[in-house]
């Protein structure tokens, strides 16, 4: 390749270019379309094949190489100039490592993304309004999506969540504005992205699997403070959670771009916060040293919540950042509803509510979750990926009524019960002794029912992630809700 990769966009010859795609699922495939759009040699390396085959089939006929099965990620092609990595792809990955030895550039989606977005002549490429967070990106991002919608926007939620970044970047009728959603995994590949404003929602541990180092948590830390990087308008931090704003005090920003904290309570000068229940702006008004602009209220919300009212005032932020008006931030969020498995009531029988946040797939979101209800039977467990309970235990154990407990890690969590609340039940659900996910689940949820005594709330708050059991966090809700229906009381 004549050519350096680094130095080309959307409007450049690609026809050189010899890339390799590693992971063939949403964002791999995107990747991989588009590069051959762009007139560049594709390799697309998958150690899976099953479920693959009609995607192959179509990226084949489109003239890429197609390499799926076992061991056809051991080796990076011999000729490859660009290496474009799926979210999740570890450091350490024997195809990374030979990419850097090589001096090959390793991009993420995200990276490709911003790489090919279109900045032609006389235009003006679409900003982005970035969010990330250990909890709560999808629900902000969809609020934020409804509130640019609101104000008469062609807005769209993308990334980790919604439509891949390449596709979004590439569509021929340009957006206005992307709502983009990014993991810590999509952020450690991504390097020069410069968002119009971007969030760090909060910090707790996650993924701890993946940053298996000595110093995992820093490392995932910095990989979340990597969306602040060239942020042109506004740092979105949570004042709740100081290690929001010290990423935000480390990160190289553009000129003029301004720190922008969201609080629970009163708003300083610069901040958006609560007061006497309605969500006010003190931040993006010309008064803001005396006054505050109202934004909507907490019954405005889909949920009183507290981690629901801080997700939507970290949208509002980076929508009044946008330049939205306050009517727009209410329109958006009155219209704003939940997808399936984040604090969704199932039914009530007997008195008791079943409510389903299958979405919590960590300790942090599980704690968020219970600390929305005041006695709870927890329904628990999974892979925890390395995480720990203990602070979610204490911070949560007057509410709990009992717990029943599922999955792989289920002793992890049993034992911060044993040590922090040892006088809350526990009951364990072996999945051996049912055969499948599904079955543990019903008699998880029938162990509940016998457990919980009226106007308490069967939570499954699982505080961990699903594959060992489940295909996803949606089959799991799925098979917690079937069980719920079945009951009696």
């Amino acid at each position: 390749m004549s050519a350096d990769v680094r130095s080309l966009g959307r409007h450049d010859d690609w026809s050189g270019v010899r890339a390799a795609v590693a992971g063939f699922g949403v964002s791999g495939f995107a990747a991989a379309d588009n590069l051959l759009h762009l007139g560049a040699s594709v390799v697309a390396l998958d150690e899976k094949a099953d479920g693959n085959e009609e995607k192959a089939e179509l990226l084949g006929v489109l003239g890429a190489d197609i390499r799926l099965g076992a061991g056809t990620t051991e080796t990076l092609p011999g000729d490859t100039d660009v290496l474009v990595v799926s979210p999740g792809w570890k450091p350490s990955a024997p195809l990374i490592a030979q990419a850097h030895e090589r001096r090959v550039p390793v991009w993420g989606e995200v990276e490709l993304a911003w790489r090919l977005r279109d900045d032609g002549p006389g235009r003006r490429p679409t900003p982005w309004l970035a969010v990330t967070g250990t909890n709560g990106k999808t629900t902000t991002v969809q609020m934020l999506d409804s509130i640019l919608r609101a104000a008469g926007l062609r807005s769209v939620a993308v990334g980790n969540v919604g439509l891949p970044l390449v596709e979004a970047v590439m569509d021929p009728t340009p957006y206005d504005v992307f709502a983009v959603e990014l993991s810590s995994f999509q952020l450690h590949y991504t390097e020069s992205m410069s968002a119009e404003s971007a969030v760090v929602l909060n910090l707790a541990e996650d993924h701890l699997d993946w940053y298996d180092g000595p110093h995992g948590l820093a490392d995932y830390a910095t990989d979340k403070g990597r969306i602040y990087r060239h942020a042109q308008r506004a740092c979105v931090y949570n004042v709740a959670d100081p290690e929001t704003e010290r990423l935000v005090r480390d990160a190289d920003v553009e000129e003029g771009a301004r720190a922008i904290g969201f609080t629970l309570g009163m708003p300083g000068v610069g901040m958006v916060g609560v007061v006497d229940q309605i969500l006010v702006d003190r931040a993006f008004i010309a008064e803001r040293q005396s006054s505050a602009a109202e934004l909507c209220t907490i019954d405005d919300l889909p949920s009183p919540a507290p981690h629901v009212v801080a997700n939507a005032l970290a949208a509002a932020a980076l929508a009044r950042a946008h330049g939205v008006p306050q009517a727009a931030v209410r329109d958006g969020l009155r219209g704003f509803r939940f997808d399936g498995h984040r604090i969704a009531t199932v039914r009530t029988v007997a008195g008791v509510t079943y409510v389903d946040d299958s979405k919590a797939t960590n300790p942090h979101a599980a704690r968020s979750s219970l600390l929305g209800y005041d006695h709870v039977v927890w329904v628990a467990g999974g892979l925890a990926k390395g995480a720990h309970f203990d602070e979610l235990v204490e911070a949560t154990r007057d509410r709990l009524r009992a717990a029943v407990l599922i999955g792989r890690d289920r002793d992890v969590i049993a034992g911060a019960l044993a040590r922090h609340a040892p006088d809350v039940p526990v009951i364990a659900v072996d999945a051996d002794e049912t055969g499948t996910g599904h079955a543990a689940m019903e008699r998880a949820v029938v162990a509940a029912r016998d457990l919980a005594q009226p106007g308490d709330t069967v939570l499954l708050a699982p505080g961990c992630a699903s594959m060992d059991m489940f295909a996803n966090y949606a089959d799991r809700g799925d098979a917690f809700a079937a069980a719920v229906r079945g009951l009696t009381a």
